[in-house]
């Protein structure tokens, strides 16, 4: 295995946790990369900007830093996601596998992989423009900000004086409305039919 480091020219455009594995085909398994034993590594995506070209390189973590897997990746790749967390693809020579520690991990190479696919195939920049792929969905910071901005939504619904005895809203027509909005979850805004008015 060609254990060159990252060229001073390229940059990584996103990292994940992985074990790397080869497929084996004459006894038809999976084996991992590289000696001893199994173990996590640190799996990057490289771009050199000055060649255009992207490469995948993964270092075990441990102390020796193995290097595991150093495969150029070429414009036309099969990028295989066979469960949400093993993902695989064959370059000139072998089938490469990434078992990755957690599902967020690999949906964050997934979109590197992607995105590298993309700018090789001229559907996609990268640059001081583009955006760079460090992050795969809201924050925990922002998921508990909406949770608490519906909490105060239902609050606010559940203060609403019920319609008063003769008004046109039937119960009929309340229940419906109410089904409306268990069916569309927690995350749904309330139906404007729903929302408190102001009374003068």
């Amino acid at each position: 295995m060609n254990s060159s480091p990252p060229f001073s020219s390229e940059t990584s455009i996103c990292q994940a946790r992985a074990t790397v594995m080869l497929y084996d085909d004459a006894n038809k398994k999976w084996v991992p990369a590289g000696n001893g034993p199994q173990v996590f590594s640190r799996v990057h995506i490289y771009h050199n900007p000055s060649n255009n070209t992207f490469r995948v390189v993964g270092r075990k973590i441990q102390q020796d830093q193995q290097v595991v897997i150093n495969c150029p990746i070429a414009k036309g790749l099969k990028y295989n996601q066979a469960t949400p967390s093993f993902h695989q693809w064959r370059d000139m020579r072998q089938v490469w596998g990434l078992n990755f520690g957690s599902k967020e991990d690999a949906t964050l190479f997934a979109n590197g992989m992607h995105h590298a696919l993309e700018v090789l195939d001229g559907t996609a920049s990268v640059g001081p423009g583009a955006p760079r792929l460090v992050n795969n969905g809201p924050s925990a910071e922002e998921l508990e900000q909406q949770r608490r901005s519906l909490a105060g939504t239902v609050v606010a619904r559940a203060q609403c004086a019920p319609p008063a005895v003769g008004s046109t809203a039937s119960a009929a027509s309340l229940g419906r409305e109410g089904a409306t909005i268990s069916s569309m979850g927690r995350t749904a805004p309330p139906p404007a039919a729903l929302r408190c008015r102001r009374t003068s």
